[in-house]
């Protein structure tokens, strides 16, 4: 296999983007909440929800002191809401399990609720300077093209992983600077629907290329259309359950919604999820008004480490 550290290494030492994440400095608590965030969520819309949830949160043990509706209601409109039930969940562990300090153990983060493989290895990599391979959509990419030839990667699989320590050098700081430099690669040139090869650091060693850049295939699973589908229509009930100011009858919201059978579905869904809780014919946000142990001991679910 050519050497692909040393060029993505110098790459990203002269074009990386100045983001907040990078900084030296950056809290582990930080970067522990930008890749909640950053979970298929573009860096630009991340970065400003970031910054407010930092300022009002600067640790775990701050936003687990507030109720699981106020991270409900600071994610905003950033999708995937059932991540700040997650966030709220996981600081609350961090908080209690890890004396308010974020771990840096892999297995540590596993056992936190919403992190998943990718979430603890960034964080341990990033935050504490651990070396593992750290494998994201865009560095999956990077990987098919410039090592097996393809056009677009396959589904998730441990086997990326492996890729991925393959080409790690076995200093822990160039390791960490081999895992964002292919991150950045694929998010910046590498990218899904137009490559910018000409710019590309691994050009001159690039499988794709040096075989014509052909069509393999591509098995990506496709994103349903947002308009008209039951995740507008939830995401419509939290914000109008955000935007009030205490709980609302359950008739009066979205009221004039098109499809009443939709927004039905959306309440329920969200109430299952644990977005959302009613009682007595009124819906609110979970929790509001309670203390953080209260909200706790009322036995709101949280999902898996999967966004959706």
């Amino acid at each position: 296999m050519p050497d692909l550290a040393a060029p993505l290494i110098a790459w990203y030492r002269d074009t990386a983007r100045d983001l907040p994440w990078r900084r030296p400095g950056f809290p582990a608590w930080g970067t522990l909440v930008s890749e909640f965030m950053l979970q298929q969520t573009p860096v630009g819309r991340v970065i400003p929800h970031l910054e407010a949830w930092l300022a009002r949160w600067p640790d775990p043990a701050s936003l687990a002191a507030d109720p699981p509706a106020e991270a409900v209601r600071q994610w905003a409109n950033l999708g995937y809401p059932r991540r700040a039930l997650w966030l709220h969940r996981a600081a609350t562990e961090i908080r209690d399990r890890h004396d308010g300090v974020v771990p840096r153990d892999v297995d540590a983060l596993l056992a936190l609720t919403g992190v998943g493989d990718y979430t603890a290895r960034a964080v341990a990599v990033f935050a504490y300077g651990e070396r593992h391979p750290v494998v994201d959509t865009n560095t999956r990419r990077v990987l098919a093209r410039a090592v097996a030839g393809r056009s677009q990667p396959g589904p998730p699989a441990r086997r990326d992983l492996a890729a991925m320590v393959a080409i790690l050098p076995p200093d822990d700081e160039a390791a960490a600077i081999v895992n964002a430099a292919a991150m950045e690669l694929g998010a910046t040139i590498c990218t899904a629907r137009s490559p910018r090869c000409a710019g590309c650091p691994l050009a001159p060693m690039c499988a794709w290329r040096a075989a014509g850049y052909p069509d393999t295939g591509d098995e990506r699973r496709r994103q349903a259309r947002y308009e008209g589908s039951d995740r507008q229509a939830r995401g419509a009930v939290l914000k109008a359950l955000r935007d009030a100011a205490h709980d609302v009858p359950q008739e009066s919201v979205l009221a004039d919604w098109p499809d009443a059978l939709q927004r039905d579905r959306a309440i329920d869904s969200l109430m299952a999820d644990g977005l959302i809780e009613g009682s007595e014919g009124m819906l609110g946000l979970p929790g509001a008004g309670q203390s953080s142990s209260s909200s706790s001991s009322r036995g709101l679910r949280y999902g898996s480490a999967s966004p959706a």
